[in-house]
C-alpha cells in the first residue's frame, strides 16, 4: 500500500521539477538571445572571442547573481567564457566563506592532546 502511495508522489515530484527545468530554460533563453544580439561574441574576462561554431561556451552572467534581474537594456548582464563564469561563481563562493569565517576570538586554540607525552619515560626505561 505504502509503494502505491509513493508513486504519484514521486510523479508530481517530477513533473514539478520538469516544468521547473522548462520554465529556467525558456528564461534563460530569452535574456541568452538579447545578449548574444546586443553584445560581441567575446568573454568579458579572457576576450575569448567566439564564432557561431562555438557560441555555445559563452554564457550570459548576472551581475548582481539574480538571474529574475534582466533589464531590458542588459545592465546586469555580461558574456563570459564557460570557463571565466565558473571561476567567477567560485570566487563568489570563496568570498562568502571568509565572510563568514569565525574571528580569531572565535576559534579554539587547537588539539590538547598530545600522543608523545610519555615517550620521555617510555625511552627512560
Amino acid at each position: 500500500m505504502a509503494g502505491e502511495k509513493a508513486v504519484p508522489e514521486n510523479n508530481k515530484l517530477d513533473q514539478l521539477v520538469a516544468e521547473s527545468r522548462q520554465q529556467r530554460d525558456k528564461r534563460e533563453q530569452g535574456y541568452r538571445e538579447q545578449a548574444l544580439k546586443m553584445y560581441p561574441w567575446i568573454c568579458g574576462r579572457c576576450q575569448r572571442e567566439f564564432t557561431r561554431a562555438t557560441v555555445q561556451q559563452l554564457t550570459v552572467h548576472h551581475r548582481d547573481h539574480n538571474h529574475d534581474n534582466n533589464p531590458a537594456d542588459g545592465s546586469n548582464w555580461e558574456l563570459l567564457c564557460v570557463y571565466c563564469h565558473d571561476n567567477e561563481h567560485q570566487r563568489l563562493l570563496e568570498a562568502g566563506r571568509e565572510t563568514n569565517a569565525p574571528t580569531s576570538s572565535e576559534t579554539t586554540s587547537g588539539a590538547t592532546h598530545n600522543p608523545f607525552s610519555s615517550l620521555k619515560d617510555l625511552l627512560d626505561k
